[in-house]
């Protein structure tokens, strides 16, 4: 038997989610179709030729309701019946143009209700919220879930835009640095897009969406610096800033560079660990009040590169 805290949360849950999918569909199917009718429509266009009967087990109708639901579609026009090549005695169905047309409609007017029940949402809260949700439908189809595809590629045009939207984002949230920190972060981005030689800036995405970025810059012929290192805190964990900060290395020991250095502040605790992990040394440490209005200590972390 499951824990008892846990069967009340589920429980809990179903009642809470059941309350709001209740008004969704409450505005949604003051129609002239039901919300079984609805669903009923939805399963014939999604398994065209499907059975009465394979509807009924898939949605739990009974059979005398889906038999007067049948008989009003075809009354209707909206749906059409062929004999089943497997079995004579069940009848195919599929929508007909006008079922069709009923059935956009019916998904118009379902995207129009979703879309008003996440509008207060953020997009990090979105993306939790169907995170959490594919999970569910992951435990209860036994299916596997889909591993995210990282890529880790050199920046295109409209990358740099976003690479500041990154960290104006997740430093005023997180660090409440400011407006001008993304100032900061633009000027230098847009000085290094009018000279990019001997550096490169890579971006990592997760399923197509840039989430993360690190650059290289030349600092002189034998020394380059670790620039713009950000990774949203939600894909933290991923190995996506191990993954950033070996591209970017293997960067510099291709070009020949003896040693890199990078400027960073004494709060990035997660990004401080990881130059340690790299063998970084912190060599300097300064105040700067410029970002955040209290005094912050900026630190440079170096690495030799030729040892």
């Amino acid at each position: 038997m499951k824990s008892i805290n846990g069967i009340e949360k589920i429980r809990k849950f179903n009642r809470f989610y059941a309350n709001v999918l209740g008004k969704i569909d409450q505005e949604l199917y003051n129609q002239p179709f039901s919300l079984t009718e609805a669903r009923v429509i939805t399963d014939i266009h999604e398994r065209n030729g499907c059975t009465s009967t394979e509807i009924r087990a898939n949605l739990g109708i009974d059979r005398g309701y889906m038999s007067r639901i049948v008989q009003r579609f075809e009354d209707e026009e909206i749906i059409m019946k062929k004999q089943a090549s497997h079995d004579k005695r069940q009848y195919s169905l599929y929508l007909t143009d006008k079922g069709t047309g009923i059935y956009n409609d019916l998904v118009e007017n379902a995207n129009i209700g979703v879309a008003k029940m996440i509008e207060s949402l953020s997009e990090e809260e979105l993306s939790k919220l169907v995170s959490s949700m594919e999970t569910i439908e992951t435990l209860y189809t036994n299916e596997p879930q889909a591993q995210p595809v990282i890529t880790i590629r050199p920046f295109q045009p409209g990358d740099l835009g976003y690479v500041a939207y990154l960290h104006g984002r997740l430093y005023d949230r997180k660090y409440q640095f400011g407006p001008m920190f993304e100032y900061y972060v633009m000027k230098g981005l847009t000085e290094f897009m009018m000279n990019t030689d001997g550096g490169e800036l890579w971006v990592a995405e997760v399923d197509s969406e840039i989430v993360g970025s690190i650059a290289i810059t030349k600092s002189s012929d034998t020394v380059a610096q670790l620039r713009w290192f950000v990774l949203d805190e939600n894909y933290q964990g991923m190995g996506i800033g191990k993954q950033l900060m070996e591209t970017s290395l293997n960067f510099c020991k291709e070009n020949r560079y003896e040693h890199v250095f990078l400027w960073t502040v004494s709060t990035l605790t997660t990004a401080r660990h990881l130059y340690q992990k790299y063998q970084f040394k912190l060599t300097e440490e300064k105040p700067n009040e410029e970002w955040t209005g209290t005094t912050l200590m900026e630190e440079r972390w170096d690495l030799d590169l030729s040892e």
